[in-house]
């Protein structure tokens, strides 16, 4: 874009957003020591590597040459000083799916975490700060850790080029698992839990040859210019990452994605079973508890129970609960998986599981946050049946009482934002909100929420399009005068407020904030006792919308807002309402 201001925004925006981009330079002043140089040195650094965005769109030039990038993220481990046998030792855990696979993993782990294993969790994004992608025994690595890590594995690939190759350093995502597998290695874990990245098949975590145990999850249709356009084409993907001999578990799919993922098991041998619902476990039992909310996590514990079981089977572990009579599959295309009678560690571990930013509730006095990073047709689905549910048990309050529902949403990359912003009409929004992931208009301070790779026109310019995408739902079209630029005291780059609609009699009042931290401030108007935010623009109310909104959301009983399109919009929010995530 001609005139485009560059701006600092955080990463995960240019990952998702930035449609074509190119190798940063090394952060001036060259290599710093691993001694003296801090955790914000390491992640700048990091940063300056390939983000995901770029080598998505190297591997759409190059559809041709996936099996390539398999070999080449080998060769990255190989100078890393490891060999892909050297991961055996980790007795992994390994999960794809399209919706739910980061829930299934986070349920998986803190299950075996209560046998007294230590456990390693790899998985993405990040919703605050990049180290949270490395955990150990469910916590992230600490600063001084990852600084630590980081740079022991950066200069070793430094040391190792080839002068005839042109990258030296493995792309963003590929760096953080190589250096994954060197943290659960040095740390000598018990098993480590794997989460793929994108699709399966040629994704750089399918370097590993010999999992104890494989899982899929929920499929949809998610990054289909990377992984096809069809559930079917989709599941052939994510069926990649079975192995010869390794037992494999699956939900409940469509019969055609589900019979892709049988061929695929069959080709190489790989046995692959189908999961009995949470019920069959639950029956004569008392009701197990999720400590994820939400319909759609059943299917996810229900998956992570039988990936539990079945590593505790293969590594001889007692304990693993007692086999329970179960009626035959009437789904004949694969077998069913064990009906057993869950363990006290596995109903605790269901129990105490948390996985930040999906179906997440905060309560701050009258205002209570739904967070879910739900980006998908069928994950906003469970998104909206989990809020409207969520909506339906709270106490009721008396109907002179009134109480205002707010949508913030955000959505990246190539996904079309039209249909997901339909599906949630039904919630009933009084106030729809729009606004890019980005903290602040300027970040400078945090290494993490930094990137320069995406210019503000770019990303508001999106969010004009979800607020258009939302008045044509409307059931009065929006007057094309009111789409007119805003002048320079409303428009320009620290401007609170950008594009305003006016409100109308039967639709949802729709405003685009320039940040998140300017939308929260306008929708809590200060009546979140825990967020902390800078002090409001001059132009708060700048716009009738905004002023008259600004009363009803003081006034009002309470305020629910539903946060949802992108994890990345649910990680800048809960760092605003949530400091201590940043620390």
């Amino acid at each position: 874009m001609k005139g485009a201001r560059s701006f600092a925004t955080s990463w995960p925006v240019a990952e998702k957003l930035c449609e074509a981009s190119m190798e940063q330079p090394s952060p001036p002043g060259g290599p710093f020591s691993a001694t003296s140089a801090s955790f914000q040195d390491a992640v700048r650094t990091l940063n300056s590597l390939q983000t995901n965005a770029s080598y998505l769109a190297e591997v759409k030039r190059r559809r041709g040459d996936l099996q390539t990038q398999l070999e080449t993220m080998k060769l990255y481990l190989a100078r890393s000083g490891l060999q892909v046998e050297d991961l055996d030792q980790l007795n992994i855990i390994h999960v794809t799916g399209t919706k739910g696979k980061g829930s299934t993993c986070a349920f998986t782990e803190r299950i075996l975490r209560n046998y007294g294993l230590k456990t390693g969790f790899f998985s993405s994004p990040h919703l605050v700060q990049v180290r949270e992608r490395i955990r150990i025994n469910g916590q992230p690595i600490s600063p001084e850790h990852f600084t630590k890590h980081f740079w022991r594995l950066y200069h070793r690939l430094e040391e190792t080029k080839d002068s005839s190759s042109c990258v030296s350093m493995p792309a963003y995502f590929r760096f953080l698992t190589l250096m994954a597998f060197h943290v659960f290695l040095q740390e000598k874990v018990d098993l480590a839990v794997v989460e793929v990245g994108i699709g399966g098949a040629y994704d750089c975590t399918n370097i590993i040859r010999k999992p104890v145990v494989c899982g899929v999850s929920s499929l949809g249709i998610d990054h289909t210019s990377l992984l096809g356009d069809t559930m079917e084409k989709i599941a052939w993907q994510k069926g990649g990452i079975f192995k010869h001999g390794v037992p494999a578990f699956t939900v409940p799919q469509p019969d055609g994605p589900l019979a892709v993922l049988r061929e695929r098991a069959e080709q190489i041998s790989c046995p692959l079973y189908l999961c009995p619902p949470l019920e069959a476990l639950e029956e004569g039992e008392p009701p197990l508890t999720l400590g994820l909310e939400g319909e759609h996590q059943r299917a996810n514990a229900a998956l992570a129970l039988q990936l539990a079981r079945c590593w505790l089977q293969r590594k001889d572990h007692q304990g693993i609960g007692e086999l329970k009579a179960s009626r035959p599959s009437l789904l004949c295309q694969l077998p069913l998986a064990p009906v057993f009678q869950p363990t006290s560690h596995m109903r605790h571990g269901l129990r105490d599981t948390e996985w930040p930013g999906r179906t997440q509730t905060l309560r701050r006095g009258p205002l209570t946050w739904y967070l879910d990073g739900a980006h998908t047709s069928s994950s906003v689905q469970a998104c909206v049946r989990w809020f409207r549910q969520a909506l339906h048990r709270r106490p009721k309050s008396g109907p002179e009482v009134p109480e205002v529902r707010v949508l913030l949403f955000n959505s990246t990359g190539d996904r079309d934002p039209a249909p997901l912003l339909k599906l949630l009409r039904p919630c009933q929004f009084d106030y729809a909100v729009f606004c890019p992931n980005l903290t602040e208009v300027s970040s400078t301070d945090n290494a993490d929420q930094q990137n320069f790779m995406v210019t503000l026109d770019q990303v508001l310019l999106r969010c004009l399009e979800h607020q258009q995408h939302w008045s044509r739902l409307d059931e009065e079209a929006a007057s094309p005068d009111l789409w007119s630029t805003p002048g320079p005291e409303a428009g320009g780059p620290a401007s609170l407020l950008l594009a305003p609609r006016l409100p109308h009699a039967h639709g949802t009042s729709s405003l685009v904030f320039s940040c998140i931290s300017h939308a929260l401030q306008w929708i809590s108007q200060g009546r979140d006792p825990d967020l902390q935010t800078p002090s409001s623009p001059r132009d708060l109310l700048a716009h009738p919308v905004a002023s008259s909104g600004a009363s009803v959301l003081r006034e009002a009983a309470a305020v629910h807002v539903l946060v949802t399109g992108s994890l990345h919009l649910v990680g800048g929010v809960l760092k605003l309402l949530d400091p201590s995530l940043s620390q």
